[in-house]
């Protein structure tokens, strides 16, 4: 615990912004879930409407500072496709190359 009072006052400023940047986080991570979830169930009106909700989410986290702007372009970018070909997303991993070891 800090002794300096202005070390205190910084300490409970920070604790009261990572509270708000976690719901603002929680906030987008969870309309993108949705959107993921709904791919291939949901009809094309009902997706689109998620979508649009995610934007909102993904746009408020960026202006907010939680959200790197490009970071956010990218995630955008990308449940945009997912949604355009209607696949969920998987991971792949047999198109990378094995790891050598360094001699």
């Amino acid at each position: 615990m800090p002794v300096i009072k202005s070390a205190q006052k910084q300490m409970r400023q920070t604790r009261a912004k990572t509270i708000r940047n976690r719901a603002t986080k929680e906030a987008y991570k969870t309309k993108i879930k949705e959107v993921k979830k709904g791919i291939g169930v949901l009809d094309s009106k009902k997706l689109q409407e998620k979508l649009s909700e995610s934007y909102k989410a993904i746009d408020k986290a960026a202006k907010k500072n939680v959200l790197h702007k490009n970071s956010a372009a990218r995630k955008k970018s990308k449940l945009a496709r997912l949604v355009k070909e209607g696949k969920s997303e998987k991971k792949t991993t047999a198109n990378k190359k094995p790891a050598t070891k360094r001699q």
